[in-house]
């Protein structure tokens, strides 16, 4: 399971979680739910209490990676599989231009 934390400018916005079986999940945090109800990612995922769940990452996310030659480059610098999506999110959207990112939380060996 690989897991981040998407932030809306400065704030948590909510959690993004690919399953073993290959599921996305995307929830946003309860606080910012209570905070900002109206200030949603993406027209498509507006603010709401239940999570977003689906068999392929969300387009909103697939949009935040980079494309042709700038792909390239990031995929053979990380040694990532073009066709690993939420690798290439990880690793190439935690300083996006806009004001999404994408902070990859690193599994803790002690968690279950």
């Amino acid at each position: 399971m690989r897991r981040a934390d998407i932030y809306y400018k400065n704030d948590l916005a909510g959690k993004l979680t690919e399953t073993d079986e290959g599921q996305y999940i995307f929830e946003y945090d309860e606080m910012y739910i209570k905070n900002y109800p109206n200030q949603f990612l993406t027209f498509t995922m507006p603010v709401v209490e239940k999570p977003y769940i689906d068999k392929r990452l969300f387009p909103f996310f697939e949009g935040l990676i980079p494309e042709g030659w700038l792909l390239d480059i990031a995929s053979k610098n990380w040694k990532l599989n073009r066709n690993d999506r939420m690798g290439l999110l990880l690793a190439c959207c935690q300083n996006c231009i806009g004001a999404v990112s994408v902070q990859p939380i690193i599994h803790d060996e002690n968690e279950e």
